[in-house]
């Protein structure tokens, strides 16, 4: 049976019989073939169809074109091997074997326990010490910064930097970008930014030839693999939710239809302390999509020397490509799969419900100072910040140590302290350490 094979394009590797009817190729979601929303191709842009000898292809009136085999045509046969181009994509017409509709799919992730996996896991650790390497070409300090963002790469989670202006934020962003060989996009959040400004806009566009006009969707900023939304708390709370599903669902969903992001996609938002004049506070649903609230502080002394001197000389590093996307998105399934015994489940569990006043098992200083603790996808992050980290240092065991070297950065930001607490100078910060001081690891009489 012949049959049409997406060559290059949307749904690559795509098999489709050709039976006794007219196949629709076209932008149009609901086209037999279709292509990319983005694609220069029109709607309804050509059709294959049956003819008495065999198989054919036909323009349907479209704006840039039909090719067959690199020359453009309005209506033509089709023999074996002949490959159509069609805006970006190209199909490939083939004698075919009676297959049916199949997609190529990607191999199932190796077990944890099997030789593939256990090799990734332990070559991390070499790649963070590379990693921080070329890092530090661009960066000075910032050690424990670096090791909190690729924690939250590996984890599938995203982070809030929080720091004064000037402590190299955005360069950090930027320089992980390079070193990890993803697509970087920057949005600097402004008072006047619209959700459209992020997730993109309609256009309305003329078809010369026809005549018929139609909406066309343009992919915004936030269509990359590592997002910096820059000054994120600087636009109005209906922009910052702009971010919400991309960041939970790894999606976007505008004019009507929904798009998958391309994975790994992660979001590195900075935001400038509160205090600051023209700031807005990020509601409580936006903060709880961050895995890590990271805070950055002003540099040592000898860091600040360094800093002006490097910074005022010609700059001529150059980065080296650490990681690529596929193999983040292999981290990241290790880092699913990773067993957890149950001690470190109960702990985890047991410091994120010590932080709610309500709780029984909950300090007093928690009962003090704070009026809302951490909900149920603290726990969540806490173990995948935990694995991530074993993982990180090419271990395929989860300690508890694991779980509080993480901790902060994970509760910081999810509870939030009362007027006594601001009166006596108490931060989140202190709370979770003396919090970590006073929640046992589980016992014999746990189990």
């Amino acid at each position: 049976m012949p049959q049409i094979r997406v060559k290059l394009g949307l749904n690559q590797g795509l098999v489709v019989p050709l039976e006794n009817r007219e196949i629709i190729i076209g932008r149009d979601p609901s086209s037999d073939l279709p292509l990319n929303h983005d694609s220069p191709a029109s709607r309804r842009h050509a059709a294959v169809f049956p003819t008495e000898t065999g198989w054919g292809i036909r323009d349907l009136g479209s704006v840039n074109g039909t090719y067959v085999n690199g020359t453009s045509v309005t209506e033509s046969a089709l023999t074996v091997s002949d490959e159509i181009s069609i805006g970006d994509a190209v199909f490939v017409f083939e004698e075919g074997n009676g297959a049916t509709l199949t997609a190529v799919t990607p191999p199932p992730p190796a077990p944890v326990g099997s030789p593939e996996v256990q090799a990734l896991v332990q070559q991390m650790s070499q790649r963070t010490q590379i990693i921080t390497r070329e890092i530090a070409k661009a960066i000075v300090g910032q050690r424990e910064i670096v090791l909190d963002v690729l924690t939250a790469i590996i984890s599938r989670g995203h982070v809030l930097l929080i720091g004064m202006p000037g402590l190299a934020k955005t360069t950090l962003v930027r320089t992980i970008a390079d070193v990890l060989d993803l697509k970087f996009r920057r949005i600097q959040f402004t008072p006047d930014l619209m959700p459209s400004d992020i997730t993109g806009t309609d256009i309305l566009e003329v078809d010369d030839a026809t005549g018929k006009k139609e909406y066309r969707f343009i992919k915004g900023p936030i269509f990359s693999q590592i997002l910096l939304a820059d000054e994120i708390n600087r636009t109005p709370p209906k922009t910052q939710a702009a971010l919400l599903e991309a960041m939970q669902e790894y999606r976007v969903t505008a004019a009507g239809q929904t798009f998958a992001l391309e994975p790994p996609f992660f979001v590195l938002a900075t935001q400038n302390p509160l205090e600051q004049e023209g700031t807005y506070p990020l509601p409580e649903a936006q903060l709880d999509r961050f895995m890590f609230s990271v805070y950055i502080d002003y540099p040592t002394e000898d860091e600040e020397e360094t800093i002006a001197k490097v910074t005022t000389a010609a700059q001529n590093y150059t980065l080296n490509k650490v990681l690529d996307a596929r193999a983040i998105i292999e981290l990241q399934n290790a880092v699913r799969d990773l067993p957890i015994s149950d001690h470190v489940v109960k702990y985890s569990v047991r410091l994120v419900r010590a932080t709610r006043p309500a709780d029984p098992r909950a300090p007093d200083f928690i009962k003090k100072w704070i009026h809302c603790g951490a909900g149920p996808r603290a726990a969540q992050y806490l173990l995948l910040a935990a694995k991530a980290r074993a993982v990180i240092d090419g271990r395929l065991l989860v300690t508890t140590n694991d779980v509080r070297s993480i901790a902060r950065p994970v509760l910081r930001h999810r509870m939030f302290t009362n007027f006594t607490a601001d009166s006596e100078g108490m931060d989140t910060d202190k709370i979770v350490q003396r919090l970590l001081e006073a929640v046992a690891e589980p016992g014999e009489k746990d189990y």
